[in-house]
């Protein structure tokens, strides 16, 4: 495998933003997660729930609600407005203020024809949706109280809200109110203190299922106005509800962290009576769950903890498959990130500010596993505020260590550094280019003499650097026609290619010496989780969602034969299993057969000379296959040498000494970082 000196990076003090919405699109099969940063990210369900998209985040933004409206996405939050998304360009598309007050809830309904939103200032408010954003068309009745929750009857004729201590029906063609359901307080609860209904579903039988900051689940008949079961899950509140598509089952997430599932079934064996039966009780965060998510196949749900948990309902899969392994997504699967190889410096992205840091130096020599002394602490060389609102999307460090860059929806800066031992300066460099607009991803080529910068309509924006000048050089395009934004950049160590990678599945290559596209590669259909070109054969190796590893040859514009070898024998179950995407791939300068990536548990170096493993050899840990007698071990030796000791990995690269940085991010210190689970819900308008 190969030895090499290692630097655990454990001073990223990154800190994730909480969950505080969710809306799946079971027509695309999107999930949209909103946090309350205001960042809202996109997850594709059917491709191993890989990340796609991230919209940065702004502040004072704070997302209370989304929904889907066909391919559009929607959301409502306390600063009073409805904000459409530009899916493509990854930003805020058109802004609506509601003029109600702060947004506590939106919801569509099913004909896709309605945006309601619940206000402060107790409205519900009724938008159009036209072919470009919404259209104010009137109020509903106006109520005493804030509308907390809303939901549609599938028929569109009805709509529900939840408030304090009631539910309201509304007819959304009078705008009046039919019902008023009083919800009752919990045991022990004093008489002044007001109940709660956070989430509320309306199904198409006419039967409202409500959840309450007393901790129940009740079930109501919206006919009659009367209350049909109440279900006592939690002492503290209920905050989230989903039903499934067929309306079977619904999920409740509450403050405790637990997911709590009720399923239409009968009570006991042999009855025909049906009704609504508490089944399940998962326990997957540790704070407030604050959406849910019932999908076909799994229950999604994500709240205060920060992670997004996908639990999957086993009588709904098939054993042993993606689908059915419990995924946390706690950390981003784009890289935040970066790094210069020559100078021994990483850059670090968080939201409101860039940090450069020097890596330390060892003293010494040691044995395999030995941890060496540091001589010389690593140090913070660089603190950059952003400018503005916007939340920083992307940023890069040139391998030289010379040049800064970073974005935010609405603008890019570049800033030349001077480095030396004692002395730390950066200069802004002014008047970019207008092709700078729009930008998702950012890097420079391996001598640092040019920028590249993913643009919008899947192009990318090319500029020369030269001390402290820039000049615009060109804007790559291909031919596909697909507006996706591009995800992936990856630049030869040679300068001679650029491959770009779309949420299309497209991989395009240009040719940077001619500035023009070289070819694009046969659409595989998961979307790739990394990728980079070898630096001496020019063969482009790209990693997708779905665990394949593929290997084409830039110069004979075909996949090569140690790829066409690899998919015919197919990859070890063990490795398509596994359920979080490679977001790294790179390559070692002493070994040109060894292909280095990870994911967020897993180093591992692919040996192409070696054979590959069969279905049946187990994939061991370099550790365990160095604890077992030398015949044994050389009887599993194969092309993957995986290791596992690290916590979590957010980034890993090699330098241009060959040292191997890992930079790790401790799974407790997020938990230990949170405040107390929240017991006692406070509006905050």
């Amino acid at each position: 495998m190969g030895e090499f000196k290692v630097h655990r990076v454990r001073f990223f003090d990154y800190m994730p933003s909480a969950i505080r919405a969710m809306a799946f699109n079971g027509s695309t099969e999107r999930l949209a997660v909103g946090r309350a940063d205001g960042a809202v990210d996109v997850f594709n369900s059917a491709d191993n729930y890989f990340q796609e998209k991230v919209i940065p985040g702004r502040d004072g933004r704070a997302i209370e609600a989304l929904c889907w409206v066909g391919r559009r996405l929607f959301s409502g939050g306390l600063n009073g407005e409805i904000i459409e998304y530009d899916l493509e360009n990854l930003r805020p598309k058109h802004n609506v203020e509601a003029y109600g007050g702060p947004i506590w809830t939106i919801s569509i309904n099913s004909q896709g024809t309605l945006l309601a939103a619940g206000c402060e200032d107790g409205t519900v408010k009724m938008f159009e949706i036209l072919e470009e954003g919404i259209q104010f068309q009137r109020n509903l009745d106006r109520q005493k109280g804030r509308i907390i929750s809303l939901s549609w009857h599938p028929s569109g004729d009805q709509i529900a809200a939840g408030m304090m201590d009631m539910i309201r029906i509304f007819h959304t063609e009078s705008g009046h109110a039919t019902h008023r359901l009083l919800v009752e307080r919990g045991v022990g609860t004093a008489k002044s203190q007001e109940v709660v209904v956070w989430s509320i579903v309306f199904l198409s039988n006419h039967t409202i299922i409500s959840g309450d900051s007393a901790g129940k689940v009740q079930i109501w008949d919206a006919l009659m106005g009367t209350l049909v079961s109440t279900h006592l899950v939690t002492k503290w509140d209920v905050l989230a509800l989903s039903a499934s598509q067929d309306e079977s089952s619904v999920i409740a997430g509450t403050s405790e962290g637990t997911v709590v599932q009720f399923q239409f079934i009968s009570s006991s064996v042999g009855r025909q009576d049906e009704q609504w039966v508490r089944t399940r009780t998962f326990k997957n965060h540790s704070h407030d769950v604050r959406a849910v998510v019932h999908t076909d196949t799994a229950v999604v749900s994500g709240g205060m903890d920060t992670q997004l948990t996908v639990r999957p309902l086993l009588d709904k899969v098939e054993k042993n498959t993606q689908e059915s392994s419990q995924r946390r997504i706690i950390f981003p699967h784009k890289s935040l990130v970066g790094c210069a190889k020559k100078a021994g410096l990483v850059l670090f992205q968080f939201p409101d500010h860039l940090e450069v840091w020097r890596l330390g130096e060892s003293d010494g020599h040691g044995k395999p596993g030995d941890s060496l002394t540091v001589k010389r602490k690593p140090e913070k060389l660089i603190q950059l505020k952003r400018k503005g609102e916007d939340h920083i999307c992307c940023s890069a460090l040139s391998p030289c260590g010379g040049w800064l860059v970073y974005s935010t929806v609405s603008s890019v800066r570049l800033y030349k550094l001077q480095l030396s031992s004692n002395n730390v300066s950066i200069n802004r460099v002014s008047k970019l280019p207008k092709e700078l607009r729009f930008v998702h991803q950012l890097c420079f080529s391996s001598d640092s003499s040019k920028l590249f910068a993913s643009s919008s309509q899947s192009s990318v924006v090319v500029v020369g650097l030269d001390q402290l000048e820039w000049k615009y050089l060109h804007t790559l395009r291909h031919k596909s026609g697909s507006m996706q934004p591009v995800h992936l950049l990856a630049p030869s160590e040679d300068g001679a290619w650029l491959a770009t990678a779309n949420t299309d599945c497209q991989i395009h290559v240009f040719n940077l010496r001619k500035l023009k596209l070289h070819c694009s590669l046969p659409v595989y259909g998961s979307c790739p989780t990394a990728m980079a070109i070898h630096p001496t054969s020019s063969y482009l190796v790209s990693v997708h969602a779905d665990q394949q590893i593929l290997e084409f040859s830039l110069k004979q514009k075909e996949y090569t034969e140690w790829s066409r070898k690899l998919q015919k024998q197919g990859l070890h179950p063990l490795w398509l299993q596994r359920d979080t995407p490679i977001t790294h791939v790179s390559f070692n300068p002493r070994n040109p057969a060894h292909l280095l990536l990870h994911d967020s548990y897993m180093f591992c170096i692919i040996d192409q000379s070696l054979p590959l493993p069969a279905a049946e050899t187990r994939l061991l840990n370099q550790m365990t296959l160095r604890s077992l007698p030398p015949p044994e071990r050389s009887r599993e030796s194969h092309a993957f040498k995986i290791c596992k000791f690290f916590q979590h990995i957010m980034f890993l690269d090699l330098m241009e000494d060959h040292s191997l940085v890992v930079v790790e991010r401790p799974l407790l210190d997020i938990v230990s970082r949170l405040p107390p689970p929240v017991r006692q819900k406070k509006f905050a308008t």
